[in-house]
């Protein structure tokens, strides 16, 4: 059951291959098994290539099978179609397109089952990406945000200097009078005078103008840095609501890339081997030579090919022979045709020859 299953994807004529030996029988269920599991690598190969698009088993079993369907009956038609002949060259033109379309597939093929050979591999140079296009995205948002956060904590380096100057002015004040009343300054005198009241009513006027630039210069500062921490909250936001596009960054086309660079030795090797799957059944066609089937295959087709050449010879003969009877019976036609207007001339030339003779002899008598 499972010969005749192959025999049947070898496209093979059953009835014809019925006629012929046990190993021609074997030969042809040989090349239908290669034909069947090229078509069934087919479609595992196009499954896991769209199960890589899709992310779904379900999405990826119908297409796979479709594909896989797809191969199977171009290779089925393609060895039923093709003659053994004489010459090998003639045999290898008629399957050049076939070996064209097998470089094309085994390369779409090859390269999901490749992804999922070096997926470790591929994991690690997308992984090195992904960091960095995780810095470059954060130095990218960090340029918008940076200078903004830059000149409010300029602003705020300002105000506390302003309050620092102060504190240096207000300080000042206090060694002045303090040095006043120990008389180590001013008028040299200790005690507390009139100039000692002067300098410490301006030290404590200082002194209550820094209170109130700090209460100040602290609101200030309170308000900045709540803008600060604004801005930095939005660049977080924006850090974060950028990375799961980062993260997403392992597609098909991101691993064939990733593929790329790693050593194309591998790879490579991978290649020829779908390329030869997907070849087998047109080398085995090829190389399989001339057997029993492929002459009765022949000799019913030329006998078929003679058949209908021999009916159109028949056809053409035909009609050149009603041609030539035609021309040949018209022509007869028109001959007597000619001989009926010849004798009917003579007859009445003879009849008014007669009339005339009669007039004469009526006019001698009279």
């Amino acid at each position: 059951m499972i010969r005749s299953f192959f025999i049947i994807c070898s496209g093979a004529d059953r009835e014809l291959l019925g006629t012929c030996s046990q190993g021609e029988q074997n030969k042809y269920a040989g090349i239908g098994a290669t034909i069947f599991f090229t078509a069934l690598m087919a479609f595992l190969a196009a499954g896991y290539a769209l199960y890589t698009v899709f992310d779904s088993v379900w999405a990826a079993i119908p297409f796979g099978l479709v594909w896989g369907l797809l191969i199977f009956n171009l290779d089925r038609y393609i060895v039923s179609t093709m003659r053994k002949r004489d010459h090998f060259g003639k045999e290898l033109l008629q399957a050049s397109p076939r070996i064209v379309l097998a470089v094309i597939i085994a390369v779409v093929i090859s390269k999901p089952l490749e992804l999922k050979i070096f997926e470790k591999e591929i994991n690690q140079v997308l992984l090195e990406r992904k960091n960095d296009l995780t810095l470059a995205n954060q130095e990218q948002i960090a340029q918008q945000y940076n200078p903004a956060i830059a000149e409010k904590q300029a602003e705020i380096a300002g105000l506390k200097q302003e309050i620092a100057d102060k504190e240096a002015a207000t300080d000042a004040l206090y060694n002045t009078y303090i040095a006043e009343a120990e008389g180590r300054e001013g008028t040299l005198l200790v005690g507390k005078g009139p100039v000692y009241a002067e300098k410490r009513e301006k030290h404590d006027a200082s002194l209550a103008e820094l209170a109130d630039l700090r209460e100040t210069n602290t609101a200030k500062i309170t308000a900045i840095e709540s803008e600060i921490a604004t801005l930095e909250r939005g660049y977080a936001q924006a850090v974060e609501g950028s990375q799961p596009v980062i993260d997403g960054f392992d597609g098909l086309m991101a691993r064939i890339d990733a593929l790329g660079e790693l050593p194309w030795f591998p790879s490579f090797f991978i290649f020829l081997l779908f390329l030869s799957i997907e070849t087998a059944p047109i080398l085995v066609k090829l190389m399989t030579p001339k057997g029993p089937y492929d002459m009765k295959l022949e000799d019913e087709e030329t006998t078929v090919s003679a058949w209908v050449k021999q009916k159109v010879d028949q056809r053409f003969k035909l009609a050149d022979t009603d041609r030539l009877l035609n021309e040949r019976i018209y022509g007869e036609i028109a001959d007597e045709e000619a001989v009926y207007a010849y004798k009917k001339e003579k007859a009445e030339q003879l009849l008014r020859l007669q009339a005339d003779k009669f007039h004469e002899l009526q006019s001698r008598h009279l």
